[in-house]
């Protein structure tokens, strides 16, 4: 490659180094398993390794893949290896690699259909493939799917009005998804307590305003909750783990009449404790009672949904305003790609909708302006990852990719039932599995320690009820009965050690007392 400092790269440079970057990402996925799983490093070891100034010249590609492997590599989690249990799985294939390839190589930035139709256009068929895939409600798609011969609806920013109101938007994350939710709930509370009493001030209402969540929903709902400047009230699960109406019920009783607002609840598929799943039906009615919206969170457990066998999880449904899922947890798409559907398309328009003169342009009364559904105003093309896909798995090769994750989730569990000084906290319904070694929860701590320290293995604790577990997600995109078997393997020798020390000590401390 040319060492100028002006040029960089040249087209015959990019077609040689692009070349490179192929293998080089082919050879770490297919020889991910060689390396340790979790990093030997400690905070700030990069600094030394680099520069402190950057380079007056350019370097060589060389040079620089050099400086990968050397000062990179030594500091990654590997998220794609066999032995990577943590969180939830971080989608990744080969045809959303490529598909990120080309969306950054088309260099757009698709904030309006005039800044690119076919990035526009896109993105709601990919959306409505995808909801048609887990039979998502009709209301929330661009058009009903049971009439597939009629044209369709526009969905312009201005078509308010359309019996057809629903439709989905790509955004960054689960947060963001969330957030827009409770922004378009908030404005549209705001704006029904200022027709019944238009001399109300907007702070007035602002400071009453109460949302409902799980105690076990993702943070990112006590986020949004301080973002918008609303009251977020955490609500006890049942045996199951999962929020029931009543409970709900009781706390909007209670806050009414404390002259509150309720105006926002946020159920939860798979939770990201346990995995467990909120009652939509109970809570949904109480939120067409209350007039409420209802939000459920499907981060992680929403693509089960495009498997016939989970599609009694969408039950009560038919009371959500809105819902989100991440492709980029369980459909083998690369971060960022998270799914956000609307019954009411406007409610979200009018709460976030800015239309400065030097965005507008001469199709707005006909096409949709994705910036107006989030938060951020540029837009990357990522129902391209989407597209390529789905279309390179089919409907069919997905379903098998998620129905495999939950049989291993279960041969895992089968696993941990056979040694009785385990137990598994929860269900396990779909690709993960939730124990501990009996007993204190020290020794459950102490042994996660020991897994994450290992670098053979790697998982992340929860505790749900004062009962400390470890999460065990299956997260690589190829695993099978094997891998579960090398983990249990790993699991159940540094539990032998935890153990006989524990015993040791026990018998040590008994004989003192005995002693004294």
């Amino acid at each position: 490659m040319s060492k100028s400092n002006t040029t960089g790269m040249d087209h015959e440079d990019f077609r040689r180094c692009g070349k490179d970057m192929v293998d080089f990402i082919a050879d770490y996925l297919t020889n991910i398993s060689e390396r340790r799983v979790t990093p030997e490093v400690e905070p700030g070891y990069l600094r030394p390794m680099l520069p402190r100034n950057a380079p007056e010249k350019g370097e060589s590609w060389e040079d620089i893949m050099k400086d990968v492997e050397r000062a990179i590599m030594p500091g990654i989690t590997h998220w794609q290896h066999p032995r990577f249990h943590a969180y939830f799985p971080a989608g990744n294939s080969y045809p959303s690699i490529l598909a990120e390839m080309l969306s950054s190589g088309l260099g757009i930035v698709g904030f309006s259909w005039a800044a690119s139709p076919a990035c526009t256009e896109l993105e709601p068929i990919t959306l409505d493939w995808l909801g048609r895939m887990m039979s998502l409600p009709a209301c929330f798609l661009p058009f009903n799917p049971a009439h597939d011969n009629e044209p369709e609806i526009s969905i312009a920013n201005t078509d308010c009005d359309s019996q057809h109101s629903g439709g989905g938007a790509l955004l960054g994350s689960a947060s963001e998804s969330i957030l827009v939710a409770m922004l378009a709930a908030r404005t549209n509370k705001m704006k029904s307590k200022r027709l019944e009493k238009p001399s109300i001030e907007d702070g007035q209402i602002l400071s009453k305003l109460v949302c409902y969540t799980s105690k076990l929903a993702h943070s990112c709902v006590e986020k949004a909750g301080l973002i918008a400047m609303v009251k977020v009230r955490q609500l006890a699960v049942d045996e199951h783990y999962s929020l029931r109406g009543k409970t709900l019920d009781e706390c909007i009783q209670a806050d009414k009449q404390k002259g509150l607002i309720p105006f926002f609840v946020c159920g939860t598929l798979g939770t990201t404790s346990c995995c467990s799943l909120d009652n939509f039906e109970e809570l949904g009615q109480i939120c067409r009672r209350e007039n409420l919206w209802f939000h459920v969170d499907g981060a992680y457990a929403g693509a089960a949904l495009i498997c016939n066998e989970f599609q009694y999880l969408i039950k009560g449904f038919e009371y959500v305003d809105s819902f989100n899922t991440n492709p980029n947890k369980w459909l083998l798409i690369n971060f960022d790609c998270s799914c956000f559907w609307v019954r009411d398309k406007c409610a979200v328009i009018n709460a976030m909708s800015v239309d400065p003169l030097y965005l507008q342009h001469k199709h707005a009364e006909k096409a949709t302006d994705l910036r107006h559904w989030g938060i951020a105003l540029s837009r990357r093309f990522r129902s391209l990852k989407l597209w390529f896909t789905i279309r390179s798995y089919g409907v069919e090769g997905l379903q098998h990719y998620i129905r495999e994750h939950c049989r291993l989730a279960k041969v895992f569990a089968s696993l941990i039932n056979e040694d009785d000084r385990f137990e598994i906290i929860g269900d396990v319904v779909f690709g993960l599995v939730c124990f501990r070694l009996k007993g204190k929860n020290k020794l459950t701590q102490k042994l996660l320690l020991c897994l994450n320290d290992s670098g053979q293995i790697h998982v992340i604790p929860s505790m749900v009820n004062e009962i400390f577990f470890i999460r065990f997600a299956i997260c690589a995109k190829d695993a099978c009965e094997y891998d579960m078997h090398i983990a249990f393997q790993i699991i159940q020798t540094h539990a032998d050690g935890i153990l006989f020390e524990y015993q040791k000590t026990t018998s040590s401390t008994s004989i003192l007392k005995s002693l004294s």
